[in-house]
């Protein structure tokens, strides 16, 4: 705005005071001036004139406006053509955005400005486009950050929403069709505000809506502005503007808030655009978005719940996606899509107004389906409908409650349907059920639904009879007859589920009575209700024509489920009906029998038989007369089944014959009774399931016979008893238990009779004595049982004390059996023995009574003492004798079994003993021996096994329901004591050697092989040992193991009491609770299990009861995890890890310290599950400690208290640690911390940095400092190996830790924090911790930038000695960087004493000088503001320095100074005192090497300034004259180079300061070449060479040439005398002397002073001259000596040829030919030998080449002309030569040469 002020004031002061005329006036001269300007400068030009003459537009004055619109017509002309010509944009704008302008000039502006833009270069026009609030291609590929922030400035204002609103509208445009129309998202006209005046191109389209793209993501706007422009522009039609879109949308608006309103309802306008708007006029119509966009705003749609609740906006959207004009299948299919989430997600009252009419919707797009679909996306489409249909069920149940004809619908579809959609049509309908539960729902359309599921329940389709039964079994109750009657025609499906469905629907679970009982009493149907139905769907069951019936009228498993849900009902109604009064009661039970006998047909299946049979039982338990008579009359109907192949059929029916024999009367009884006798005895073999069913009959007939009057006579049941006995003695033990299973139901009614034989008798119980033995010892269980149970009823009504003890001895010869089944069963035998059982004789013989066990449910759950209330059965006999029965009993149980040393009898005894509590606990001595019976029972917790365990414990609960109050006192304390380890001591029981102390194999195998489990085998393992006692020990661990069977038994007994004892368990909950939580983790399962079961049985709620008692716990747990016990241990490991999760602060404080010990110690542990064990504890605890410490999860003060409990912990026990694992494990915690704890870490940050330094190395992989060590071998190169040591160090957690301690670190924290990095500095080792702890200063430097001020100057004393220091080359470089960025906040004088004392290091040893060369570029790299005005010092110094003898330092300072020394020559200029001063100072040196990295110094600077040195020249040029002479020294050749350089660069500057300087110069030159050092001497030649050229003074050859020529000669003679094999010192030498090398010097020395010397001085000395070059072309010296000599002799051929030409002495021109002719005769000849002797082409080409001179020398006129004699032999190597080039050369010689011998026949 001041711009724009400042610009509109310049305008106003230029044409203020002014009038028309005078404005009219200057705008001619402008005029003119701009008509006289040329194209160059009219640019100049325009920047005043056209806002000038633009702004006088505000003018009325027509003349004044004519005169502008002139000069505006011209300036069009001048410029339209000219793009290179720019406009003043700026200017411009100025003037166009005043308030106060014209709008005629505002118009001209713009005109203009548009004009100017086009001119204006991409890079100005990205800096001003943010100024000018318009965007074309100039940022489409990136935006700068200058241009970014002028951008971001233009938020929050006005013009931000017009821009936003412009680059919505460019992004949505799309080229237009040829065909015209608007684009899809736009107005017309927002279409002309985006295109202007003409249409825009496709590649500047892009460009444009690119370029927005990048200043939306540099304006940093909410991600709601601009997330709509980003989704538009995801389906442009230009895939690099798709590509773009994706990109920022990713990463700028992931984070949008899609249940925003305002951006919703943006994105709804896009996507309807204005349709259905009225009152708009047709050029402002939105028309809707394109395809693309419209799936992709659906997609977006379907994630925002707001969009679900935008009506009428989402109906719009839904029905535009479904039937709109110009949808697609696409759209369909996403329109459907977003039906199912607004039907999801949408509130209920926006719902109501657009559930019905979208419904309505979706049945037409369904019905527009008529047959499956193979395109998938319309395939997908039905799938949403029917999800759709499916969730408004669910939301909107009113919808569909009136009518069923939607239920109609689905079920159709299920059948017709493709299968992939069925599954989808199933949810729907299922989902559909639930408008119809309601009680609003009327009866009508129920009543249409019941006949919809029946017609249903039994299609082809398994999905259709699924939802016909799922809707069966939830819409209607269990009292709902034809619901019921369809789920009993399901059970017969051939579908799993559907079956299992089915039955639930009959019978619910536990689970499904519990919710139902909730909500509606489960009420079965009455009997007569539910059979009339099935009677009115099958009517043919009522049709019962004969016995027999072949076919079912249902399917097996219907009638099970049937006859089951039936019985049901009939029990229901026993309950609540007057049995004797209901005659219509009876009629349906007629009915009922009618169809259990329908069921028994011979199609149905075994289990269908099984079932009836027991139902009529069942039915005859409540109505036995009425069976009874009923089936008197169908004996021979139930005699056919008596051969059934199913056992309980054949018992069943066996039992129904035994009831209806008590209707019968005597005769037909006496006849039914022979046949079975006379069948069971008949000579034809029966099968066994007939002679099986005979049996049980006829023990059931004669039993009831005899205990109806009258009775069968006395002889009739002889005849049977015989034949029964008969079949004990003579069958197989299966038979032979069934017979005896009839004896013992005789025997429950009557005393069994003795049999008589003629006129003796003999007693039954001694005719089976020995029989009844055998079959106990059987290996046929079921026999055995069978006979068990039999001599228990046998004995209920038996007289005879002897008989009674037979009985008992043979029940107790079984004590040792290990098959559980037979105890059980001698168990029950007992009980009868005993008396009391809660059952009676008719129980036993007219029901479906199978034993006592089975009716209490014994071992199969809540086991309870038998009910007083009951009836009991008593006995008839003696009393007396069942007493000293009852004593027997007692004292074999007491004295014998219960505290045997065989765990078998033990077992046993435990087992009878816990059947007598059970069957006959009311029992008055039962009560009496309460106390007994609990010690005995409280013993046997401590069994190893487990059955006598957990009948023990059992036992206990038993025993307490049936004690006083003292015995359930002493009862609890017993069991808390057992539980908690403080109980009494236990009966001693004596072993013997038998004794059994382990299980078996829990101990191994004995040394030879053998079993360790007997008291026995043990103490002859310890005597083999030879320590006795071991035993000892043997016995401590069967005690431990004894206890803790005790816990677990006691805790089994204990579950049962708790739900007993209530308040009595309360005191002692303080010790049960931290017992019981650490004995729910034990590692054996039988121990969690027990206690677990008595958790759930003593708390209520887990979480409260932890609570309370937490510090309890803890502190028991903690000490556990202690114990020497290893079990222990794990438990206590594992509950901790659990009982921590989710614990506040103040819960944990006092334990937190202990627990983390606790884990350190378990993870170190000997036994690996408690490792692993502790593993868990130390998860737990690790996820504990970080959410205490996360400041974001937890109060900063709670979190700083958890810091300084835990982290000193970790940094001293736990990473210092030698477990790898603890360490692991610690430095993974401490990582955990520092990144979450924030500031919390910050008081102890020094401990924790320091630790995590010193632990890059402690830590450190071993094998990596093997590796370096063995680097040189393997062939590694040791700095590599430090890089990647480093690498994987900086990669670990510990710099992962630090990294975070880093974003901490505040001012206060540097006065702790330095300290402790200084003495790290100086005393830490290993490389990792020396780099880290450099990198850790870098870093932290960084970080606090200024406020590290105050301990810059201890820091840089510091490091610097370290830099100096260190012997690792990286570790080097990290405190040399450390150094550096510190440098950037030292004070100047800190700073310039750092510099200066980094720059001394440069003239120290190898190591200082490579320091000095980090330093120097840690220094440039990192604190280059800093090291700018030190530049006087450190440039001399890296440019001296780069020219070192060592390869890797030179390398280093070269690095320096390419990488900071953009110019050489410039800085060499800017530096050159400093730098001369520096390369004297090392010249003069003491030390050689300084010498000679001088000298090359000196020669670099020589050649790069060249005259330039002029100024410097004498410092260095008296240094190198005064160094020269003197002794020898490695590397003095680098002087004479040094001098040449100089000389050659300032030879001007030498001669001019002192003529006799060059003299000088060359005597010392001279005198180093006569030195007998070869490599000298060949420098010195090289030097001499150099400077003769470059001083190029003739009188100095007079000095210099002669001496050449004769050391040439002394070396040739040399040569030419010298002995091959001499062994002479003397000859070595001479032998250097006369070094190819050297001679080539010396001949172009020769060379340089030829070019140089006057041609007499070469005359002069021509003789010595021509036999030097004979001398060197003679076959003594090498073809590389003779390469120098044909240079030479060419070079003076030239110097003749010139003179020759230029010379007007006819004297000197005379002797120039006569020395020509020599020349060309004397060595012409030697030439052509080398090319016959030498095959080198290289040669060949030089001698040619000389030879041509020396040809051309020969056309020098008056030169003498003789015959060339050696013209045939130059012919012949013409026509040999294979050098091309050669070749061509000896041909123009032979040319020259005959046109010489033409002209010399030539008469003149």
């Amino acid at each position: 705005m001041a711009e724009s002020s400042s610009s509109s004031a310049s305008l106003s002061s230029v044409l203020s005071g002014k009038s028309d005329e005078e404005k009219e006036e200057m705008l001619d001269r402008m005029l003119t001036r701009l008509a006289l300007c040329d194209d160059p400068k009219l640019q100049d030009l325009l920047s005043k004139l056209l806002p000038l003459s633009i702004a006088c537009l505000s003018s009325p004055s027509t003349p004044l406006r004519n005169k502008v619109i002139e000069i505006l017509s011209h300036v069009n002309k001048r410029v339209k053509h000219q793009q290179q010509i720019g406009l003043p944009l700026s200017e411009l704008w100025k003037l166009y955005v005043e308030s106060s302008v014209a709008p005629m000039i505002r118009n001209f502006c713009i005109m203009y400005i548009e004009m100017a833009i086009e001119r204006v270069p991409k890079e100005e026009k990205q800096i001003m486009a943010p100024v000018f609030k318009v965007i074309g291609e100039c940022h489409s590929t990136q935006i700068s950050d200058e241009v970014a922030a002028k951008y971001r400035m233009l938020r929050g204002s006005k013009d931000s929403e017009i821009f936003l609103e412009f680059c919505h509208f460019t992004i949505l445009y799309q080229p237009p069709p040829q065909s015209g129309g608007c684009p899809a998202g736009l107005s017309s006209v927002q279409c002309e505000r985006i295109t202007g005046k003409q249409p825009l191109k496709n590649d500047m389209l892009q460009n444009r809506k690119l370029g927005m793209m990048n200043i939306l993501v540099a304006l940093e706007l909410p991600p709601e502005l601009v997330y709509p422009l980003y989704i538009s522009a995801c389906a442009d039609s230009q895939e690099s503007v798709v590509k773009k879109a994706e990109e920022v949308l990713k990463k700028n608006a992931s984070g949008v808030n899609l249940d925003d309103p305002k951006l919703i309802n943006k994105l709804f306008f896009l996507f309807n655009g204005t349709t259905g708007s009225e009152n708009i006029s047709p050029e402002s119509k939105v028309s809707p978005a394109n395809p693309a966009l419209r799936v992709r705003l659906m997609s977006i749609f379907c994630r925002s719940i707001a969009a679900a609740n935008s009506f009428p906006s989402t109906l719009q959207c839904i029905f535009s996606c479904i039937f709109g004009t110009d949808t697609t299948s696409r759209l369909k299919q996403s329109g459907m899509e977003f039906t199912v989430w607004v039907f999801k997600h949408a509130r209920m009252d926006q719902l109501k107004l657009m559930g019905p009419l979208i419904l309505t919707g979706i049945l037409k797009t369904l019905d527009n389906y008529s047959s499956p679909e193979s395109d998938a996306i319309a395939r997908e489409t039905k799938t949403f409908c029917f999800q759709a249909i499916g969730l408004l069920a669910q939301r909107m149940p009113q919808l569909f409650r009136e009518k069923v004809d939607v239920a109609v619908r689905l079920f159709d579809a299920l059948k017709f349907e493709a299968q992939y959609l069925r599954l989808i049509v199933q949810e729907a309908t299922n989902s559909l059920a639930v408008a119809y539960m309601s009680q609003d729902a009327p009866s009508k359309v129920l009543k249409d639904l019941e006949l919809v599921l029946m017609n249903n329940s039994q299609m082809e389709q398994s999905e259709v009879r699924f939802c016909a039964l799922r809707w069966a079994t939830s819409l209607f109750d269990l009292n709902h007859c034809p619901s019921r009657f369809i789920c009993m025609l399901g059970a017969a499906d051939l579908k799993l589920d559907i079956r299992e469905m089915a039955l639930e629907g009959l019978f619910p679970s536990e689970d499904q009575k519990k919710t139902l009982a909730k909500s509606i009493p489960i009420k079965y149907p009455k009997l007569a209700d539910m059979l009339g139905y099935i009677l009115e769907q099958q009517p043919a069951v009522s049709d019962f024509s004969q016995m027999g019936d072949v076919k079912l009228l249902f399917p097996s498993k219907t009638y099970e489920a049937m006859i089951k849900f039936l019985l049901k009902c009939f029990e229901a109604d026993v309950r609540q009906t007057n049995l004797d009064e209901d005659s219509e009661f009876l009629q349906w039970v007629e009915r009922l029998c009618l169809l259990l006998e329908h069921a028994m047909a011979y199609e149905g299946s075994v289990e269908l038989h099984a079932s009836s049979s027991k139902a009529i039982i069942t039915v005859g338990s409540h109505f036995p007369q009425m069976i009874a008579s009923r089936y008197s009359e169908k004996v021979l109907w139930l005699r056919q089944f008596l051969g059934h192949l199913d056992f309980s059929t054949r018992e069943s029916v066996a039992r129904l014959l035994g009831i209806a024999s008590t209707m019968l009367p005597i005769p037909a009884l006496s006849q039914l009774t022979d046949e079975l006798v006379s069948s069971i005895s008949g000579t034809q073999k029966l099968r066994f399931e007939m002679q099986h069913g005979l049996l049980c009959a006829l023990g059931y007939v004669t039993a009831n016979c005899v205990s109806k009057t009258p009775t069968i006579s006395e002889s009739q049941l002889q005849y049977i008893l015989k034949c029964l006995v008969d079949v004990v003695t003579l069958e197989t033990a299966t038979l032979a238990s069934v017979a005896i299973e009839a004896l013992g139901h005789i025997g429950l009614c009557i005393p069994l009779p003795p049999l008589l034989d003629g006129s003796t008798s003999v007693l039954i119980w001694s005719l089976l004595q020995e029989k009844l033995s055998k079959l106990l010892l059987s290996d046929d269980i079921k026999a055995v049982q069978v006979t068990l149970i039999a001599l228990g009823h046998m004995c209920v009504k038996e007289p005879s004390l002897s008989h009674l003890n037979i009985a008992l001895d043979l029940i107790f010869s079984l004590c040792r059996s290990k098959v559980e089944d037979i105890l059980f069963a001698a168990g029950e035998a007992l009980s009868f023995l005993w008396g009391g059982v809660p059952v009676t004789t008719n129980m036993i013989l007219k029901t479906n009574y199978t034993s006592l066990s089975m009716s209490s449910n014994f071992l199969m759950g809540e086991v309870s003492p038998s009910s007083s209330s009951r009836c009991l059965m008593d006995f008839d006999s003696n009393e007396n004798h069942h007493i000293t029965v009852r004593d027997s009993i007692t004292r074999k149980l007491f004295d014998v079994l219960l505290y045997s040393n065989r765990k078998e009898e033990r077992c046993a005894g435990t087992v009878w003993l816990l059947s007598l509590t059970v069957y006959c606990g009311h029992h008055s001595t039962i009560q009496q021996l309460l106390p007994d019976i609990q010690e005995a029972f409280s013993h046997l917790l401590g069994e190893q096994n487990e059955l006598t365990q957990d009948l023990a414990s059992q036992g206990i609960s038993i025993v307490y329901e049936l004690g006083d109050d003292s015995m359930k006192k002493n009862l609890v304390n017993a069991l808390v004591g057992a539980l908690t380890g403080s109980g009494k001591r236990k009966r001693d029981v004596k072993l013997v050697e038998e004794s059994e102390v382990f299980q078996e194999g829990s101990l191994g195998e004995s040394p030879s092989g053998g079993k360790l489990s007997t008291y026995k085998e043990l103490c002859s393992l310890a005597n083999e040992m030879g320590q006795p006692d071991l035993i000892y020990k043997f016995m401590d661990l069967a005690n431990h193991q004894a206890s803790l069977n005790s816990k677990r038994g006691a805790a089994f007994g204990f579950s049962k009491i708790a739900k007993l004892a209530g308040d009595a368990l309360q005191p002692h909950l303080r010790s049960l609770i931290p017992r019981l939580v650490h004995y729910q983790y034990d590692p054996d399962k039988n121990v969690q299990d027990a206690m677990t079961h008595i958790w759930k049985s003593l708390v209520a709620d887990t979480k409260s009861t932890i609570d309370e008692y937490l510090d309890l716990i803890f502190d028991d747990l903690l000490i556990k995890c202690g114990s020497r016990l290893w079990r222990s241990r794990e438990a206590s490991c594992l509950s901790l890890a659990d009982i921590i999760q989710g614990r506040k602060f103040d819960q944990v404080e006092k334990h937190l310290r202990r627990i983390w010990t606790a884990a350190f110690r378990a993870m170190d542990d000997i036994k690996e599950t408690v490792r692993n064990a502790g593993d868990r504890l130390y998860r737990a605890v690790s996820s504990l400690t970080g959410r205490l410490c996360d400041v974001s999860l937890t109060p900063v003060p709670e979190a700083r208290k958890t810091m300084d409990m835990i982290l000193p912990l970790l940094l001293t026990e736990g990473i210092m640690s030698k477990v790898q694992n603890i360490r692991k494990a610690s430095i993974g915690m401490v990582t955990k911390l520092a990144k979450g704890s924030g500031i919390a870490v910050r008081p102890h940050l020094p401990d924790l940095v320091c630790c995590m330094l010193e632990s890059l190395s402690s830590l450190e992989d071993q094998g990596m400092n093997y590796v370096e060590l063995h680097a040189a071998n393997a062939g590694i190169q040791t700095e590599k190996l430090e890089n990647l040591r480093i690498s994987i160090a900086k990669g670990s957690p510990m710099w992962e830790t630090l990294e975070f301690c880093i974003e901490v670190v505040d001012s206060p924290a540097l006065e702790l924090l330095v300290p402790r990095l200084a003495q790290l500095v100086r005393s830490g080792v290993g490389l990792n911790t020396r780099v880290g702890v450099a990198n850790f200063i870098s870093l932290l430097v960084q970080k606090v930038g200024a406020s590290i001020k105050s301990f810059t100057n201890v820091l840089l004393k510091l490091l610097l000695p370290v830099v100096k220091e260190e012997k690792s080359a990286a570790s080097k470089r990290a405190f040399a960087s450390a150094c550096a960025i510190i440098l950037k906040y030292a004070s100047p004088s800190q700073a310039q004493k750092l510099i200066e004392d980094t720059a001394t290091l440069h003239s120290g040893d190898r190591n200082d000088q490579i320091s000095c060369a980090i330093l120097l570029k840690s220094y440039a790299s990192m604190a280059a503001d800093t090291l700018n005005g030190y530049h006087s010092i450190i440039v001399p110094i890296i440019f001296l320095s780069r020219f070192e003898d060592d390869e890797i330092i030179s390398n280093l300072y070269e690095e320096l100074w390419e990488e900071n020394m953009p110019s050489e020559r410039i800085t060499l200029q800017l530096y050159l005192g400093e730098i001369v001063t520096l390369i004297s100072e090392g010249i003069m040196s003491s030390s050689w090497a300084t010498k000679k990295k001088a000298a090359q110094a000196t020669r670099k600077l020589s050649e790069v300034l060249g005259e330039s040195l002029s100024s410097h020249y004498n410092a260095l040029l008296t240094a190198l004259m005064k160094e020269l002479p003197g002794r020898l020294w490695e590397g003095k050749d680098a002087l004479l180079n040094a001098l040449s350089a100089l000389c050659t660069s300032c030879h001007k500057a030498i001669s001019a300061s002192d003529p006799d300087a060059p003299k000088a110069i060359l005597s010392l030159i001279s005198s180093a070449c006569a030195k007998k050092a070869q490599k000298y001497r060949e420098a010195a030649f090289c030097c001499l060479e150099q400077v003769i050229k470059t001083f190029n003074n003739p009188d100095l050859i007079e000095i210099v040439l002669p001496s050449l020529l004769d050391t040439c000669n002394s070396i040739a003679h040399r040569k030419s005398s010298q002995i091959p094999l001499t062994t002479d010192v003397k000859a070595d030498a001479d032998e250097k002397d006369s070094s190819p090398a050297l001679y080539e010097k010396i001949i172009n020395s020769i060379t340089a002073c030829i070019h140089v010397a006057r041609i007499s001085d070469i005359l002069k000395l021509h003789k010595d001259l021509i036999d030097v070059f004979l001398i060197s072309l003679s076959p003594n010296f090498s073809w590389t000596v003779k390469m120098p000599v044909f240079s030479s002799i060419k070079e003076l051929c030239s110097r003749l040829r010139i003179s020759s030409d230029d010379s007007q002495d006819s004297t000197l021109h005379s002797s120039i030919s006569a020395l020509v002719h020599e020349l060309f005769y004397t060595l012409s000849p030697e030439l052509l030998n080398c090319l016959h002797t030498i095959k080198i082409g290289q040669v060949h080409v030089a001698a040619a080449e000389c030879l041509l001179e020396l040809t051309h020398c020969r056309d020098i006129p008056s030169v003498h002309r003789t015959e060339v004699g050696f013209k045939a032999d130059l012919l012949h190597l013409c026509e040999v030569e294979k050098n091309e080039q050669a070749k061509s050369l000896l041909k123009k010689c032979i040319d020259i040469l005959g046109s010489l011998e033409e002209e010399s026949k030539t008469p003149s």
